[in-house]
């Protein structure tokens, strides 16, 4: 009688076995079936794009040829590149006219409708400007603010004052097109600081009535200590949306009159698209940026302390 054959390998597991170890790994099979179409999407659009940014960064590449490696060379040319500090100059003066008025009007938006009303109306009519793209409201108030045609300027001659050259004075060309990003960008923001709002406990506010607390104090010591870090991380959105402002140049000054609203961001398009097709300077510039927008969302993330919640 032979001997029955030696078992070479491993065993296989049985069904039971395989079961269970899928049975282990609880829903993490189906979440990776839901977060691979936006791993594939960040790799694609975000992550490849900002390595190969780095890269160009460090050549001499332009549209019609490869280049080659040149170092910091781009960065040494950028440090010693008066325009570039001048749209950064300009660029700090959008964000702060931007966002400092933006910022006070979406909380007084939202503060009204969190404590007068909640109508979804209102809340559809507040959003409405943000529907509306960058290119059709910077388009529409070049129309309206015209020297020579605009509704505005009519206006501002039938009531005896001359007219304003909006877009064309150097002193008033970037608080114009902040504020034209801030009619358009106020609902969103509202809407946004009026999320936060709705997490403050009704009972707190009833208590400051109690209490015999007016609306101001009870907003100065209820409301603003509870909205701190949904305000951090809104502050922090629109400080990054500021800083990539675009379209909006594009479409009404092209960086004029005599740079007074070239922007970074207009800048860069200019130096990769326009003159000279550099793309190793220009993405030597969007790296600049891209760490100081980095730099500035840590220190207002700490500053603001976004993530911690008074409530808790």
């Amino acid at each position: 009688m032979s001997a029955a054959p030696a078992a070479t390998g491993r065993a296989r597991p049985s069904p039971g076995t395989r079961r269970r170890r899928l049975q282990g790994l609880g829903d993490l099979p189906a979440a990776l079936v839901f977060i691979l179409p936006a791993t594939v999407g960040f790799v694609a659009f975000l992550l490849w794009p900002t390595l190969r940014g780095i890269w160009l960064s460090l050549t001499d590449s332009t549209a019609f040829q490869p280049g080659g490696f040149v170092g910091l060379a781009n960065y040494e040319r950028m440090v010693a590149d008066p325009v570039f500090w001048n749209a950064f100059r300009v660029t700090i003066w959008y964000v702060v006219l931007n966002i400092g008025v933006q910022t006070v009007l979406a909380v007084l938006v939202a503060v009204l409708m969190h404590r007068l009303t909640r109508s979804m109306i209102v809340r559809g009519i507040i959003l409405t400007p943000y529907l509306v793209s960058n290119v059709v409201a910077a388009m529409l108030f070049l129309m309206l603010l015209d020297y020579q045609l605009g509704f505005v300027n009519e206006v501002v001659e039938g009531l005896g004052w001359d007219r304003v050259m909006f877009f064309g004075d150097q002193s008033l060309v970037i608080p114009t097109i902040a504020m034209v990003n801030v009619w358009r960008h106020l609902g969103y923001t509202a809407l946004l600081v009026f999320a936060g709002l709705q997490t403050i406990p009704a009972n707190l506010y009833e208590a400051g009535r109690v209490d015999g607390a007016s609306e101001l104090r009870m907003f100065r010591e209820i409301t603003m200590p509870l909205l701190r870090p949904y305000l951090g991380l809104v502050l922090i959105v629109t400080m990054i949306g500021s800083f990539q402002v675009f379209d909006t140049v594009s479409v009404t000054t092209q960086g004029g009159p005599a740079n007074a609203s070239n922007v970074v961001q207009y800048y860069i398009y200019e130096v990769a698209f326009s003159r000279g097709y550099d793309f190793g300077y220009a993405s030597a510039m969007s790296v600049a940026l891209m760490v100081v927008l980095a730099t500035i969302s840590i220190v207002q993330f700490r500053a603001t302390r976004a993530n911690q919640n008074d409530m808790a």
